[in-house]
């Protein structure tokens, strides 16, 4: 049985090793102006969730039939974003400093990536009540954070998943099939 490795003894290194590596590769992409100005304008949107909770509330107001699931999907996706918020607090994981950063930052940690949060958890909620556009618009929400080089891969993914776990969880409640 020693011929076969724990699936369960993860090399941290070597994953601390593939992050700063693939941080590196895209923030390089950062060089082009616009992708740069791309990148800066969706970092500066999606501070403290703005975009996406702008989005909900739009939402509300144009859709009037589902005006309580557009404002659920709101709540839910500014709950994910406090979410990350407090275990960034709990983690502190510093932010990358093999990198240069395109755009200054709200804290100084990294883990989960809190617009990676509020953006999956909007692409869930929105998603499910036919927003086409917002989906394609967080995954480039996730990537800019990459490019303009204030989180590593770990940390939007982890973030990602938060959001998107998060939203999925409480999408009984979003489509008003939970009542308090």
């Amino acid at each position: 049985m020693d011929d076969f490795p724990d699936p369960y003894d993860l090399d941290l290194h070597a994953l601390d090793g593939m992050d700063h590596r693939i941080l590196s590769a895209l923030r390089s992409y950062g060089g082009d102006p616009r992708v740069a100005s791309a990148a800066r304008a969706l970092s500066w949107a999606g501070e403290h969730g703005a975009l996406w909770l702008a989005a909900g509330l739009t939402g509300a107001a144009v859709d009037g039939a589902r005006r309580g699931a557009w404002l659920r999907g709101t709540a839910l996706t500014a709950g994910a974003h406090l979410v990350s918020m407090g275990v960034k607090r709990v983690v502190r994981r510093p932010r990358p400093a093999h990198v240069e950063p395109l755009v200054r930052t709200a804290g100084r940690h990294s883990f989960p990536s809190s617009h990676a949060t509020s953006a999956a958890a909007a692409a869930v909620a929105y998603g499910a009540l036919g927003a086409r556009v917002i989906p394609p618009l967080a995954a480039a929400m996730c990537l800019s954070r990459l490019v303009v080089g204030v989180h590593y891969p770990s940390d939007v993914a982890a973030g990602a998943a938060l959001g998107a776990l998060t939203a999925r969880i409480g999408s009984r409640w979003m489509s008003g099939g939970v009542h308090d």
